[in-house]
């Protein structure tokens, strides 16, 4: 506890002119800074961070302030693992597209990995339109999504559904 008082008091007052070395990986907020998403750090096909893996996350270079330097790299700038949505090709708006006009066939549940609803769906004309109503109902709210588990292509910037697990309620 009083290292910790001893470093955030030398960095408030400019540590004189010194370097902090540390690990940079248990900075905490304000002690770095990582670049806003700009198109170099967007893939344009998924439309999320360059390199974002199925675990949701992603690699982005930070930098720290001016101050530390960070051991692992000699530098002050280092890798952090940000939160990221992984795609597999899936687009939002093609899905919603395929479910309002031809979901009574089942083309929406093909589309997005599900043949064995696909197939029901094409056989009773969409479960005598009542199905095409909910299937247009739970992919526009994104409860339903593709059959791999992965995230719709959506704009980076534009309209998302968070869907949180575990909700139970009010606390």
């Amino acid at each position: 506890m009083k290292s910790r008082f001893i470093f955030f008091f030398l960095i408030s007052f400019g540590n004189c002119g010194n370097m902090v070395r540390m690990d940079c990986s248990t900075l905490r907020l304000g002690q770095y800074i990582c670049p806003d998403p700009k198109y170099d750090l967007i893939d344009p096909k998924t439309e999320q961070l360059r390199g974002c893996r199925k675990d949701n996350k992603a690699e982005v270079q930070c930098i720290a302030i001016e101050e530390i330097t960070c051991t692992e790299t000699n530098k002050s700038t280092f890798f952090k693992e940000l939160p990221c949505k992984w795609t597999n090709g899936y687009y939002f708006d093609t899905a919603l597209l395929l479910s309002i006009f031809l979901g009574m066939f089942g083309l929406d549940r093909f589309y997005l990995g599900y043949p064995a609803i696909g197939l029901a769906k094409l056989c009773t004309l969409g479960f005598m339109f009542l199905g095409q109503l909910i299937d247009i109902i739970l992919i526009s709210t994104q409860v339903v999504g593709p059959a791999d588990g992965s995230a719709y292509i959506t704009p980076y910037y534009g309209p998302t559904v968070q869907v949180e697990a575990g909700f139970s309620g009010y606390t």
